[in-house]
């Protein structure tokens, strides 16, 4: 695995696991009151072909801040990130900004681009043709810890 960090995000690159997948249960797990016993259909799951869709252009980075806790973006989270998907308005992104990762909501209005945090303690950032700008990826999952 490979490994890069900075200041406000860890990254990593996903390796396939060989032979690892866990069981799964294919009968949904109620939240409210328990069904009667049922004979459950077993099979396995690979968190990989669930979590991944572009095997060379996805890694993981691990969140550092607050500053997205809105979206449900904790510190010490787990992103998995897409560099082949199109950023678009609202999407989560990862983006190198004069010289440093962050995570933020995209915000696109015509030819402006905002970065908007899901805390009320960030500011919005305006983009603008002084920045050193780069849309690095786009967030597709989050893995927590409970």
């Amino acid at each position: 695995m490979i490994r890069l960090e900075t200041n406000s995000l860890t990254f990593f690159t996903p390796q396939e696991a060989t032979g690892f997948e866990a069981v799964f249960f294919d009968t949904g797990i109620s939240a409210g009151f328990p069904s009667p016993a049922e004979d459950f259909n077993t099979q396995h799951l690979s968190l990989d072909k669930e979590l991944i869709k572009n095997k060379e252009t996805t890694f993981y980075a691990r969140v550092n801040g607050q500053s997205m806790i809105g979206a449900g973006l904790d510190d010490n989270d787990l992103l998995v990130i897409d560099r082949k998907l199109e950023p678009a308005n609202n999407k989560i992104a990862v983006c190198f900004l004069d010289g440093e990762f962050t995570v933020k909501r995209l915000r696109v209005d015509q030819n402006e681009i905002w970065l908007q945090p899901e805390n009320p303690n960030y500011p919005i950032i305006k983009i603008t043709e002084d920045n050193d700008f780069l849309i690095w990826g786009i967030v597709t999952n989050v893995i927590k810890k409970v």
